[in-house]
């Protein structure tokens, strides 16, 4: 629960900006943030659902979940990309066992979301990260933000996809969202001249 009149904003991260901070924790050893990032910028999926996957699942071609926020059933794809990376992070980690839960904390526990959020303000300082608020929100705002980009000129069927994807009662309620709705409408005092 947030703090009355707190800010609980979470925003998209740039999709290059994403996906060069994957390859920098890799890099840098930190496989299994390196996986959650790319795992939820790659699937959409809200972090509760993402903290339950295993290796397995994300070795898989495509994968139904019962989401834990809605309990209502969805089939995703695993990419061929998040694949590989998934492949990649689990030899890193020595790991033998493709059940075994894919975001253990080194205390042997899964992530909580209060803790991924805590990783995620340090990731903020540490990488230079031009984001303003970057929690565990902004890798499902991250991919809806790219899905609408990739569309280029067919933004609005992509934007009916995503909100069937997201499970929002309209396309409006999916623009505000990923903060379509504001931009295009602050883009409206851009326009005037003196």
């Amino acid at each position: 629960m947030s703090l009355p009149l707190s800010n609980t904003t979470a925003d998209a991260l740039n999709w290059d900006e994403a996906m060069s901070l994957v390859r920098r924790l890799y890099r840098d050893q930190n496989y299994t943030i390196s996986l959650l990032i790319a795992a939820g910028c790659l699937t959409g999926l809200r972090i509760s659902d993402i903290l339950s996957l295993r290796y397995c699942d994300l070795f898989s071609g495509e994968l139904e979940i019962i989401e834990q926020k809605t309990r209502k059933r969805r089939t995703i794809r695993i990419n061929q990309d998040l694949q590989d990376h998934a492949h990649k992070c689990f030899k890193a980690l020595h790991l033998t066992d493709p059940t075994r839960k894919a975001f253990i904390s080194r205390k042997r526990t899964i992530y909580s979301v209060q803790r991924v959020n805590v990783i995620f303000k340090e990731l903020k300082c540490r990488y230079g990260l031009k984001i303003a608020h970057f929690s565990t929100h902004s890798l499902r705002k991250t991919f809806g933000r790219r899905v609408v980009e990739m569309a280029g000129p067919n933004a609005e069927t992509a934007l009916i996809k995503l909100s069937d994807i997201f499970q929002h009662s309209s396309v409006k309620i999916t623009r505000i969202y990923l903060g379509l709705r504001k931009e295009e409408l602050l883009e409206t005092y851009d326009m005037l001249e003196m």
